[in-house]
């Protein structure tokens, strides 16, 4: 059997196409080069703050209601109407109401009359006792002279008790139609007092934000007063209900500053003073907040009632710090990234940041950290390495590829 022979120059073709695979392999490879993206270390002020949301409302807000049935006769108020205490600002139908008082002045009198037939009933009471206890004495005298029977005594003693009840029960029935009277006065004045319900006034001075009736439509007061108007007592001082996290409510204390924005107004701050940390809690999907009232002017009367704010209360301010961006404190460099010679990795458990040196390898910095505005960190101190204003800390190291066939771009 004659052996199978390759031709030489497609063992020439293979080898030299191995040739090229095993160089553009190595200069891949050799291409390969790591940068860093880095950010200063500045020294300046750092503010930490407690950050809510939080809404804006009067400080007194009262919602005036009717406390009797009825339908709007009249309004004299409307939205952002101004209003003083005792202006009437709405009226309701007094007709029904205007009846009630009238049946109710009229069974006064009946009552009243009612005490003079009983009066009346008791002073001839009062006669028909005389005279009996007359006729008893009469009586009484005679028998004991033997000029009446026992049978005659017996009667003038009779009719003597039987008038002495009789004037007892004309006093009660005079006592009773008293009571009547009063009763009947009672009900005039609780007839008069929902009549003037009728009138509904303005308790305080201050500005309508919310109107609920119209005229014509009926209220009806048997299980709770409708509300009619809401009305807010001065809207140039105002409150900021802040919903605070229970994480951060411990850090609030009274009489500390406030600053807030509002989506009206994106590009003005306003200021403000806490007054107060409520005790009672919002519990909503497991999320527990708590309550801080911000008190502050509204002279021009730019905030309403119910916007938005959002809320930032300084806890804590250092000046002239050293201060480190938080992205540095989040970098781990890869195990094949390039170091200082000499300086190994620190000890676990310490604060590092990454300082790029002049040779482009980066070296470990151990730091203790103060406090943060989420943005930079305060440096307290530097426990190993070395670290100043100015510095280069690296941030993010990202794999530049050469340029090769089918292999282009940056590799994180």
């Amino acid at each position: 059997m004659t052996p199978l022979r390759v031709p030489l120059r497609w063992l020439l073709a293979g080898g030299a196409g191995g040739l090229v695979v095993l160089f553009a392999v190595l200069g891949f490879h050799r291409g390969d080069t790591i940068e860093y993206i880095t950010a200063k270390v500045l020294q300046g002020e750092i503010r930490d703050a407690v950050e809510a949301t939080g809404t804006v409302n009067a400080v007194i807000t009262v919602q005036v209601g009717s406390q009797v049935s009825g339908t709007i006769a009249r309004l004299n108020a409307d939205f952002n109407s101004r209003v003083h205490k005792g202006d009437v600002i709405a009226l309701i139908d007094p007709s029904l109401l205007q009846g009630t008082l009238l049946q109710a002045t009229a069974d006064l009198e009946t009552a009243k009359a009612s005490v003079t037939v009983a009066e009346a009933d008791l002073a001839k009471a009062n006669a028909t006792l005389a005279q009996a206890h007359a006729d008893y004495d009469r009586a009484v005298a005679m028998a004991k002279n033997g000029v009446v029977t026992q049978q005659e005594l017996d009667l003038a003693t009779g009719n003597y008790g039987s008038a002495q009840a009789s004037r007892d029960a004309a006093a009660a029935g005079v006592a009773a139609a008293n009571a009547q009277v009063r009763q009947k006065e009672a009900a005039v004045t609780v007839a008069r007092t929902n009549l003037d319900h009728t009138v509904i006034r303005s308790p305080i001075d201050g500005i309508v934000v919310a109107r609920n009736v119209d005229v014509g439509q009926t209220v009806a007061a048997s299980l709770q007063a409708p509300t009619i108007f809401t009305i807010a007592q001065d809207l140039t001082k105002m409150r900021v209900y802040a919903k605070v996290d229970e994480s951060d409510v411990g850090r609030i204390k009274l009489a500390q500053s406030a600053t807030f924005k509002v989506d009206a107004f994106p590009k003005d701050s306003f200021r403000g003073v806490v007054s107060q940390v409520r005790m009672n809690p919002t519990t909503v999907q497991n999320v527990v907040t708590y309550d801080a009232i911000i008190d502050f002017a509204n002279p021009e009367l730019k905030l309403f009632p119910g916007m938005t704010a959002y809320v930032t209360i300084p806890v804590a301010t250092v000046e002239q710090v050293v201060k480190l961006p938080n992205a540095a404190l989040r970098f781990k460099p890869p195990p094949s990234v390039a170091r200082a010679p000499g300086k190994g990795d620190p000890p676990p458990g310490t604060t590092v940041v990454w300082k790029l040196e002049p040779d482009h390898t980066i070296a470990p910095v151990t730091v203790a950290l103060g406090i943060t505005d989420h943005a930079y960190t305060q440096v307290i101190a530097v426990t190993a390495g070395d670290l100043k204003p100015g510095d280069d800390v690296v941030t993010t190291a990202v794999t530049a590829k050469s340029a090769t066939p089918g292999a282009q771009g940056l590799r994180r």
